[in-house]
């Protein structure tokens, strides 16, 4: 549950290791329950406990007992729930997208036993102001409020009616998703799932990510940070992902080649080769026995 009494959904698995291991927590982005998480899952249980969590109003979790509380400070109280529910053990926090600014907010909350994070694909904050390299979402965003408070059914019917295959198609067009490397089969569930979401709830939520910003954080946060972006990616810029690792005191940066918003999915083998040696390197003391963690990324 959240602060509010919010049902909050989480997975773990957490076979082959002790209670008190290091557990890897992951969280999404925006409008997603999990999909970007899908080859990462089978590189991570080996090596460490993982848990995965649902936004309220996102997926398997409920929608916010108290419509206001959206903001990224409290998901950021949601994942601290989420941390105590699974028994407050040492972790590393996973962010993609959203869930990068969630998981520096989870910091600046109660940085105890946070041993490290891993953003992916994200930001540190204001993210409606560099959209596509420029403030465009901050342009639009009002009037996209407006309507949906207006007409909500009509909005919601509308949204909730979306095609996901005319989405992945107009994505691929765009250059939003590489085409050369993404599986269809890999996306349709997101574009699928977005649709379920309460459009007007994501429209405040996306506002509330754009009036965040954790830059002020970046130099105070004393643990290992391994960011990671995608050269092409047009819904966070790698500039800003290049900005966040020279601001952290124990930043590491990986850039990807080609890789746009959804890099995890297109390109695992890089992303988990170089995200399983960072934990090798930066927060495991001891390998698990008969654990192997993977060569070192070139």
């Amino acid at each position: 549950m959240g602060g509010d009494g919010t049902r909050l959904y989480v997975h773990a698995r957490t076979a082959g290791h002790a209670a008190g291991d290091v557990h890897a927590i992951l969280s999404d982005g925006v409008l997603c329950d999990g999909f970007i998480w899908k080859y990462l899952w089978g590189a991570l249980a080996p090596v460490v406990p993982v848990a995965h969590w649902h936004y309220r109003g996102h997926g398997r979790s409920g929608i916010p007992a108290d419509p206001d509380r959206i903001s990224v400070a409290a998901l950021a109280d949601d994942l601290d729930h989420v941390r105590r529910h699974i028994g407050d053990p040492p972790c590393v926090l996973f962010g993609h997208s959203l869930g990068c600014q969630v998981a520096l907010e989870a910091y600046r909350l109660r940085p105890d036993k946070i041993k490290a994070m891993v953003l992916l694909c994200g930001s540190f904050g204001n993210v409606t102001s560099t959209f596509h390299g420029g403030p465009v979402l901050d342009l639009i965003l009002p009037q996209l409020l407006d309507v949906a408070q207006r007409l909500p059914d009509v909005v919601r019917a509308v949204w909730s009616r979306l095609p996901p295959k005319l989405s992945l198609k107009i994505a691929l067009k765009s250059g939003e998703i590489d085409s050369e490397r993404v599986h269809a089969e890999d996306v349709l569930p997101y574009l699928s799932h977005m649709t379920q979401v309460d459009f007007p709830m994501f429209l405040r939520m996306l506002r509330a990510a754009g009036e965040h910003s954790a830059a002020d954080l970046l130099p105070q946060i004393d643990v290992p940070v391994l960011v990671i972006a995608g050269e092409r990616d047009t819904f966070t810029p790698s500039f800003l992902a290049q900005t966040m690792a020279e601001a952290l005191p124990k930043g590491e940066l990986l850039m990807v080649p080609r890789g746009t918003h959804v890099t995890p999915i297109e390109q695992p083998d890089l992303v988990n080769a170089r995200m399983t040696e960072f934990l090798r390197d930066r927060v495991l003391t001891a390998r698990p026995a008969g654990v192997e963690l993977g060569p070192p990324s070139p």
